[in-house]
């Protein structure tokens, strides 16, 4: 809520000059004098309640955050569960994944998680990758001609998950015949040694905590 302070000061200043120009007495005077008195009361009143509104809103935001994280941790922690007990995998392990981290993934470009499609192709004359009916399989985004590759882990566990991203992405790449803008690694963990490795490859990792051995 915001109101014009500017624009009500200057209605009840030509109404109280009017009132005083078309005054004959001396009570037209004090009710014009009162009027304006009024008017400040209500200026000031109005101003104590936009700053205590946005101060209000301020907090408000502030609580917002720590929700947010909160439950992004227990998402986190369900995903993180549900992985070691062999509960949960697939499809609805990558969606549930990428809407935990829905908002760093609009910040690397806008993806949307909604929008994020599963790509599955099978070498079967090993044209682009090896003999034998090779199966490869990752999520991408197209959005204004730009093509995103990501990879969704519960727990991206060592350098060979890492560099069977950039192999697998490098590959992808001449089967759609499209330039990739970026490839990402999203997880809820990733060990230290793989985080590092993924920034030397240049696969931009989106994950919850780093493992450190």
């Amino acid at each position: 809520m915001s109101v014009d302070l500017r624009r009500l000061e200057e209605v009840v200043e030509r109404a109280v000059k009017r009132a005083i120009e078309e005054s004959r007495s001396e009570d037209m005077r004090a009710m014009a004098d009162a009027v304006k008195a009024l008017a400040d009361y209500v200026k000031y009143g109005f101003q104590e309640f936009n700053r205590r509104f946005d101060e209000v809103s301020r907090r408000l935001e502030g609580h917002e955050r720590v929700l947010e994280e909160l439950v992004r941790s227990v998402g986190e922690l369900k995903v993180a569960m549900g992985s070691l007990g062999g509960r949960w995998g697939g499809r609805d392990l990558e969606r549930t994944v990428l809407e935990l981290y829905r908002h760093a993934l609009e910040e690397r470009g806008g993806i949307e998680p909604g929008r994020v499609e599963r790509f599955v192709y099978t070498d079967v004359d090993g044209r682009y990758y090896r003999p034998g009916g090779a199966r490869l399989e990752i999520d991408v985004y197209i959005h204004n001609d730009k093509t995103y590759l990501i990879e969704v882990r519960s727990h991206a566990g060592g350098l060979e998950d890492v560099e069977w991203l950039f192999d697998k992405a490098r590959i992808i790449e001449r089967i759609l015949n499209r330039r990739v803008e970026k490839v990402l690694m999203v997880a809820v963990n990733i060990d230290k040694e793989a985080l590092e490795r993924a920034g030397r490859l240049g696969i931009d990792a989106v994950y919850g905590g780093a493992v450190i051995e």
